[in-house]
Formats: structure tokens, C-alpha cells, sequence
């Protein structure tokens, strides 16, 4: 690196194979508008369950290729709905351990792991570091940096609620996926992007997903 020139620092974002890609899409949308750099990384369960919700496969050889039309796609599963400019994007192999985000010394702002899969969350806590995703996890924990975990799950059993503990302990922020009405959603696009909005909230990343409360009831009721 030359002198005076900015190193860059990315978010890394993590996907697992829980259900709801279109939380990813968002998250990763805003990060980029934001002008944010971003490394992907993409667990193989979730290419699975990004190819049952989108028809979407996501294949490492063509990875700009399908991010760009994952991330056009909206909530409603309708193609082209936004633009997507994925040229802030580096991409990892879940498979690759001695890719950068593997490293405590590769610089990072911290890493977004949305949504979170249970088998993900057991993996982090227990510091498994089966692969890329979770490695790059515990090393976001190791640095001190900010890990925000988006967990997508529905009854929590007390063996994972316990692993939630054990990572809220280790300074991570849990952010379960959990929509919220008093924004004044009319889509499910708004309730994805509250969702969305709340995983940067806790990251510290401005963005405009979502109407924020002002203390004003019925502020959220459409048409007022």
C-alpha cells in the first residue's frame, strides 16, 4: 500500500443456511448504498436454501454473476426490482480456512452474520470453526471487533438460548429476525428491511430501511 493510500476495510457477511436469504440481500444492499466495502462469504447449506427460496444457484465460478441477480430480486421473489452493483464485493469460499477473514491481522470493521442458522450459532459459541464463516466469526470475537448475529429460528430450545447467552457474553450482538409493524409496513419488502435496518443498527451502519419511532402513536399508520 502506498503512502496515504486507505486501506480497505470491510464488512464481512456472513450467510448460513437458516431461511430468509432476502434479510442477506437487504443487509447487503444497504452495506454497499452505505458505500461500504463488503467479503462474502456463503455457507454451503445456504446455497441450498437460497436455491429453494430465489431458484437461485450460486456457484463460486459465477459469483458476481448470481450475486447480482440475488441481490436485483425482491422479498416477493420479483427479478429486477433493484439495482445491483456488486462491485464492492470480494468473495470467500466457505471452504477456503486460509482465506483473509481467517486472520486476526486481515483488516475487518467486523462481520454480520444474516440469518443465522442454530447449527451456525452452536458453531460460534463453541468455537468449531468448521469453516470460513464460523472461523471468521470467532476471529471478529478474538479482535474485539463487532460480530451482530441475525438468528432465524422459531421455538429457540434452551440448548441454543444458551448458546445466544454465551455469545451476547463474548460481545456479540444477537438480532433475532423478528419484524416489527409499528414502521408502517405495507410489503413484505418493508418488513425484510426492518429486519435488515436492525442487523445494521447494531453494527453502527447509517441507512434509511425503515421509519424509525419518534414517540408519536399512529406515527406508522399508512397514509398519515
Amino acid at each position: 500500500m502506498n503512502a496515504g493510500e486507505t486501506q480497505r476495510a470491510p464488512w464481512i457477511v456472513g450467510v448460513s443456511g437458516a431461511s430468509g436469504t432476502p434479510y442477506a440481500a437487504a443487509v447487503l444492499r444497504a452495506l454497499l448504498d452505505a458505500g461500504e466495502a463488503v467479503d462474502l462469504v456463503v455457507s454451503r447449506a445456504s446455497r441450498l436454501t437460497l436455491l429453494d427460496e430465489t431458484g437461485i444457484s450460486f456457484r463460486d465460478a459465477h459469483w458476481q454473476e448470481d450475486l447480482r441477480e440475488w441481490l436485483a430480486r425482491g422479498a416477493d421473489g420479483k427479478p429486477d426490482t433493484f439495482d445491483a452493483d456488486v462491485s464492492g464485493v470480494r468473495y470467500w469460499s466457505a471452504g477456503d480456512l486460509a482465506a483473509g477473514p481467517s486472520s486476526g491481522s486481515y483488516p475487518a470493521k467486523g462481520m454480520l452474520i444474516v440469518p443465522a442458522s442454530t447449527a451456525c450459532v452452536a458453531g460460534v459459541a463453541l468455537g468449531l470453526s468448521k469453516d470460513l464463516l464460523q472461523r471468521a466469526a470467532s476471529v471478529t470475537l478474538k479482535e474485539r471487533r463487532p460480530l451482530v448475529v441475525a438468528v432465524r429460528e422459531a421455538p429457540l430450545n434452551g440448548q441454543t438460548l444458551r448458546q445466544l447467552v454465551a455469545l451476547d457474553d463474548a460481545g456479540a450482538s444477537v438480532v433475532p429476525a423478528s419484524p416489527a409493524f409499528y414502521a408502517g409496513a405495507t410489503h413484505i419488502q418493508d418488513l425484510v428491511d426492518f429486519v435488515a435496518g436492525r442487523v445494521l443498527d447494531a453494527a453502527g451502519v447509517g441507512h434509511g430501511l425503515y421509519r424509525r419511532w419518534k414517540g408519536e402513536l399512529g406515527g406508522g399508520t399508512p397514509g398519515r
